[in-house]
């Protein structure tokens, strides 16, 4: 795959996320991503992996070892071994990959900090928070690594027009 292609692939993604998650939510994004395009009996290595999405090699295998103990992807040692995804794309969602690494889940506090405050007793941006943030978690629950595999395909596509 020419460097061109992964520079602007990833680019595009970049843009979109960009504080969203930290960087190694987005490292992590990026690698499934990668594994989900591969057929299911193939193994990368992370060095590929790394050198296709731009990250360190050493720090993207600690973050694919991790990502296997979650049982995201499947390790392989020895000849021919490396990473694969362990559950299909198309039903793993990005709250799956995001949810070990940012534990988003957290976010239910209050955005001000304060230790009381619900519907009952909200803050000054109590609604439009928790409007914010159950449309950024249903937006991760109802997208799938399989998403970010098409989300390639028409940057392919416009590349070559």
């Amino acid at each position: 795959m020419p460097r061109s292609f992964a520079m602007m692939r990833w680019a595009v993604v970049d843009a979109a996320v960009d504080r969203l998650i930290s960087r190694t939510g987005l490292h992590a994004l990026k690698a499934l991503a990668v594994l989900s395009e591969l057929p299911a009996d193939k193994y990368a290595g992370a060095g590929m992996i790394a050198q296709e999405i731009q990250a360190p090699q050493n720090y993207l295998g600690k973050l694919l070892q991790s990502l296997s103990r979650e049982g995201l992807v499947q390790s392989q040692k020895g000849m021919g071994g490396g990473f694969r995804m362990a559950k299909d794309p198309r039903t793993t969602s990005l709250y799956d990959v995001l949810e070990p690494i940012e534990q988003i889940s957290r976010w239910s506090g209050c955005f001000l900090g304060r230790e009381r405050c619900s519907c009952s007793d909200p803050c000054s941006v109590h609604a439009k928070w928790k409007a914010t943030r159950e449309h950024y978690l249903n937006f991760l629950k109802t997208t799938y690594l399989s998403d970010l595999a098409d989300l390639a395909d028409l940057t392919d596509l416009a590349d070559k027009h």
